[in-house]
């Protein structure tokens, strides 16, 4: 077991950062590859972002506490947030899996106070503030699960951190007054909200189509697609065959009472949608689906691949991606959505999917303070130690290896502070290689030009 004062190092950095990135790239939408690019060339922290392969590549090289179960994988503070449950209430956990897989619970850990010390450079926060944060999230997960170590595996599980829990833990007006004002935008996240944003009625029927909006939004086979002519998509004979078989393999993994609720919803449109900045190019669909009374349902496909924990950290072999996506998140967290499920493509590819959009939303990290981020830090290190008591059991061995001293908190101090260096030092060498041609890189603005007239 890695003694604590260890976790300072970085790992192995000996390694070309935009070819790890053209990995990644790897069967994604050629296309669309410059816009994901174009999204992280905006600056380190959206270049960390989108760049999980790197640092689990550099986590590989590092020893480890022997403490294993499934982990986030790409666990920065812009994939926690806000859903509703099933049962309609509002929570607060890790929203974002497409990485996850078995692994040292440090490098979740690792990868969430780096990052922020990332976001906290890009704001103008200043180094003092970005230490002061990496401590609350540490501090916070060591406390935690300690609490954790303390609970039955059932409470464990039964443990959810809800806004009414968050709003009790902040003694400060103001934070208690964005808190309140998150909850209500994420009241305001429905699916009947989005439909006129993203649908409109066709003729005077009750038939809708998802309004294109490229690069963004488009139509697989429309005239304002960005698949090559020759992708294996186009060349489907019978569309939609295929997506009512892959709707059909989907709906089998759902509970016979799921089936039942989405047997009310009739399939209206299904189109591209490009999602986030790591994921810009995986083949990600929206689908929108019009029940008896009009009232609709937005379903996310999403492309899973192999995950960038996996390809660095020896674990057993997966048989379907998009499975292993919703196995880690439904172990990870507190409650999980509805309508999540697997399926297969037409050649191979696998998919998960998921409500689009219900009472979803992230924290606007450019709108905080450092007091704040400060009280985001400690939620954060919260929720992580809750999801990794629940998945892995383990809360009492990984308590009693971080211990009760700041130790742990001063070595992740220096080691997140020196990782930030290197992501701005990697970012050098990714735009570097945009202007010289290696990569090419454009923005959404840019991309959208080309479809005007």
């Amino acid at each position: 077991m890695v003694p604590r004062r260890e976790h300072e190092v970085i790992g192995n950095i000996d390694r070309d950062p935009v070819a790890l990135l053209k990995q990644s790239s790897e069967g994604r939408v050629p296309k669309l590859i410059p816009l994901r690019y174009g999204r992280m060339i905006a600056s380190p922290f959206t270049f960390f972002r989108g760049s999980a392969i790197i640092q689990a590549h550099d986590l590989a090289g590092t020893r480890h506490s022997g403490v294993i179960h499934q982990i986030c994988g790409d666990c920065h503070l812009s994939n926690f947030g806000g859903f509703a449950t099933p049962e309609r209430a509002l929570l607060f956990d890790v929203n974002d899996f497409d990485e996850t897989s078995p692994g040292p619970w440090e490098w979740d850990v690792k990868r969430l106070v780096a990052s922020f010390v990332v976001a906290a450079r890009h704001f103008r926060h200043g180094s003092v503030a970005a230490d002061e944060m990496v401590r609350h999230v540490v501090s916070s997960y060591r406390d935690r699960m300690a609490e954790y170590a303390e609970m039955g595996i059932l409470d464990t599980w039964y443990d959810r951190i809800t806004f009414e829990r968050l709003l009790d833990n902040a003694s400060d007006p103001d934070v208690q007054k964005r808190i309140r004002r998150a909850m209500d935008r994420a009241a305001e996240r429905t699916h009947e909200a989005l439909l006129p944003k993203l649908g409109i009625r066709e003729g005077e029927g009750d038939r809708w189509r998802i309004l294109d909006a490229p690069p963004a939004i488009f139509h697989v086979r429309g005239e304002q697609t960005l698949f090559d002519p020759d992708d294996d998509w186009l060349g489907v004979d019978d569309p939609a065959a295929i997506v009512n078989k892959c709707f059909g393999d989907y709906t089998a993994t759902l509970a016979p009472d799921r089936r039942q609720l989405l047997s009310h919803f009739k399939l209206h449109d299904m189109a591209f949608k490009v999602v986030g900045v790591g994921s810009v190019g995986t083949r990600c669909l929206i689908q929108l689906m019009i029940d008896t009374h009009g009232k609709p349902l937005f379903l996310q496909v999403k492309e899973a691949s192999k995950s960038v924990v996996a390809r660095y950290f020896k674990s057993p072999s997966v048989a379907h991606e998009g499975r292993r996506v919703v196995d880690g998140q439904r172990l990870m967290q507190a409650a999980s959505d509805l309508f999540l499920g697997w399926s297969k493509g037409p050649f191979g590819r696998h998919f998960y999917i998921r409500q689009l959009r219900d009472m979803k939303f992230s924290a606007d990290l450019e709108l905080m303070d450092t007091n704040l981020l400060n009280f985001y830090a400690r939620v954060c290190g919260w929720v992580l130690a809750r999801a990794h008591a629940k998945a892995g059991g383990l809360a009492a061995e990984i308590s009693g290896y971080l211990g009760t001293s700041d130790r742990i908190a001063d070595a992740l101090v220096i080691y997140a502070n020196a990782y930030a260096d290197q992501v701005e030092r990697d970012y050098e060498i990714f735009v570097d290689a945009c202007r010289s041609g290696r990569l090419e890189a454009r923005t959404d603005t840019d991309m959208a030009a080309d479809f005007r007239v």
